[in-house]
């Protein structure tokens, strides 16, 4: 899909914002329809909070980026593979096997994609191409020329990348014939992808590609206006073989211009081109608009008697229209081209694009006719050592003043260009031993002033040590200070550990001489204290029981007789209490078990855990009340 653009109405600023686009940035816009460029300007102006035409200019000015986001506003692009698919698939079962059939086998087959966008029309071409000729073939045959104005998209589509969500309506089997995945969705089979050649094309402005079989332009022509829209057909019919097709989109129709295109099938917008017989008319469609006719090619006698004044050095004559019309001796023996190639388009000619791209120039030369200065260029002739040409356009008129041409003189500067690369390179070295000289004096300063600087800095860090050392002095005699406190606290707490385990052997050996099993709860009931004498009794140890709740214990006792007495006695004024009750030792031996619960108080009275004593009734009455 083309890049809609500009206008060519009367609003008020708009023109002179057109005008300095075209001047800064080479889009002109004065061949596309006004409303839409007008809304699509407009439309970034509100982004910006720009309301004039003229305050919007100047921010361009200012604001070098925004020419890109401006052009991404008014620009449209709407594509996608296989868009608008019957039309496509018309394409497929009718004009493809037709085109081929009518082609010999060897012959190539040229497909131009104008208005390419982000390349998933000319890709689309390029399956349905492959599909009908094989890959072999496909490689082989097909050239496929994608163009737009918007090199955004078009390095985009160079890249042949596209996410999963672009290429999720096509048909599984051709998704996998065509597109390798990556880790940025699916790319195009890089095989083909070499057949599909991407360029900027301005549809406008620039010539058009020749010898095309099939030009696909779809929903392009209707952002233009109707003058313009006529001369890019012209275009377009240039473009074309006489048994070619042109491919629109479903909006366009070309129902007034029947003399260049007619219906091949108006439903899916299939046009074949009309056959014009002779050169001026296939040269009709570069005619000035002021309605003169370009000469004929062979018959060019304005353009042979300026030639004749300027052609002392090696000269190329072309007419306004870009044919070759006169090539001297020199010329010709020096880029190997001869009479034959006369009245041939010059773009068809090597010697266009090399040594140097001769076509823009000599665009600019007969467009506002004045002289061009290319510049110098290497050259290596087929016979002979290579040499550097100084290449001038120079603008050539006719009688009437008008341009009629262009005449490119090619001079030689072989031995000028080596004593300028030796100038040149004598100046380098000269420049590079006075930027050494330079530098090294600038090492030299800068050494010492980081000297200077460096003995100052050791200066203030001596200092700063001996500030350091004072402060460790102080420190330590703080340390050795704390040390003499610890060592006086660490003597009291072995005092204090000395004495607690001297208390706890004297309570062990009284809580052991007792003769019957003591255990001493907390108030949840968790055990605190359990003596040898019930570890014997029960064969728990101290390690086992200490700390859990005693009713969880697993021993021969019926440990849920002492619940209430035990609750009893945590109660605030609580009274012992004493039950016998029938348990097992741990050797086995069944006897009746004498249990006492007694309250735990401090000196204030208040209960904080609770004594068990328990003993065999019939081992110790001398021990247990009767």
């Amino acid at each position: 899909m083309a890049r809609a653009g500009s206008a060519n109405g009367n609003s008020e600023g708009l023109q002179p914002l057109l005008e300095y686009l075209k001047r800064g940035r080479g889009f002109d816009f004065t061949g596309y329809k006004e409303p839409g460029l007008e809304r699509r300007i407009k439309k970034r102006m509100a982004e910006v909070g720009v309301e004039t035409y003229a305050d919007y200019q100047d921010l361009l000015e200012v604001t070098p980026g925004e020419f890109t986001a401006l052009f991404d506003t008014i620009l449209i692009n709407v594509t996608g593979f296989f868009r608008d698919k019957p039309a496509w698939d018309y394409l497929a079962g009718e004009i493809i096997p037709k085109l081929l059939e009518e082609a010999s086998d060897t012959r190539p087959i040229r497909i131009w994609s104008a208005g390419c966008a982000s390349g998933e029309e000319p890709y689309s071409a390029a399956i349905l191409l492959a599909e009908a000729l094989g890959g072999e073939g496909f490689r082989r045959r097909v050239k496929i020329y994608a163009t737009d104005v918007d090199e955004d998209a078009l390095t985009h589509a160079r890249h042949a990348t596209y996410p999963r969500d672009a290429v999720k309506d096509l048909p599984g089997d051709l998704l996998d014939r065509y597109f390798e995945p990556s880790p940025l969705g699916f790319v195009f089979r890089p095989d083909l992808r070499h057949s599909v050649i991407f360029g900027r094309n301005d549809l406008v402005q620039d010539a058009p590609i020749s010898r095309i079989d099939l030009l696909i332009s779809r929903n392009t022509l209707m952002y233009f206006i109707p003058e313009t829209q006529a001369h890019i057909l012209g275009h377009f019919h240039f473009a074309l073989n006489d048994s070619g097709f042109l491919f629109l989109g479903k909006a366009e129709m070309l129902v007034t211009h029947s003399d260049l295109f007619t219906p091949h099938d108006l439903e899916w917008r299939v046009f074949r081109k009309v056959p014009r017989i002779g050169l001026r008319d296939r040269l009709a469609f570069v005619a000035e608009e002021g309605g003169g006719q370009p000469e004929p090619v062979r018959s060019h006698p304005e353009l042979q008697a300026a030639a004749l004044d300027v052609a002392l050095r090696p000269t190329l004559v072309v007419d306004g229209s870009g044919y070759v019309a006169a090539i001297n001796h020199q010329a010709r023996s020096l880029f190997q081209v001869g009479a034959s190639d006369l009245g041939r388009p010059l773009r068809d000619l090597e010697l266009s694009y090399r040594p140097a791209d001769l076509r823009s120039a000599i665009e600019v030369t007969v467009a506002e006719r004045r002289r061009v200065d290319l510049g110098r260029f290497d050259w290596q002739p087929p016979s002979g050592e290579s040499m550097t040409l100084q290449i001038t356009v120079s603008p050539l008129a006719g009688q009437t003043g008008a341009s009629v041409g262009a005449a490119i003189i090619f001079e030689d500067v072989t031995e000028l260009a080596r004593l300028d690369k030796e100038h040149e390179h004598a100046k380098r070295q000269l420049e590079t031993a006075y930027e050494e000289l330079q530098s090294t004096v600038e090492e030299l300063e800068t050494t010492n002033e980081e000297l200077h600087s460096t003995n100052e800095e050791l200066e203030t860090t001596n200092e700063e040590l001996q500030s350091s050392n004072e402060e460790l002095e102080t420190m330590n005699e703080e340390l050795q200070s704390a040390n003499d406190e610890l060592e006086v606290v660490n003597r009291d707490q072995q005092e204090r550990s000395t004495e607690l385990d001297r208390v706890n052997m004297f309570l062990e050996g009284i809580l052991g001489s007792l003769g019957v099993g003591v255990v001493v709860l907390d108030r949840d009931q968790c055990v605190q204290v359990w003596n040898a004498s019930s570890a014997d009794l029960w064969g728990l140890r101290p390690d086992e029981v200490e700390g859990k709740p005693l009713l969880s214990l697993d021993m021969n006792f019926p440990l849920e007789t002492l619940r209430d007495p035990i609750r009893t006695a945590l109660d605030p004024g609580g009274e012992p209490s004493e039950t016998t009750v029938e348990a097992v030792t741990r050797r086995g031996r069944t006897f009746q078990c004498w249990v006492r619960v007694l309250p735990l108080r401090s000196a204030e009275g208040e209960t904080y855990g609770v004594i068990l004593l328990m003993a065999d009734r019939e081992l110790s009455r001398d021990l247990v009340p009767a």
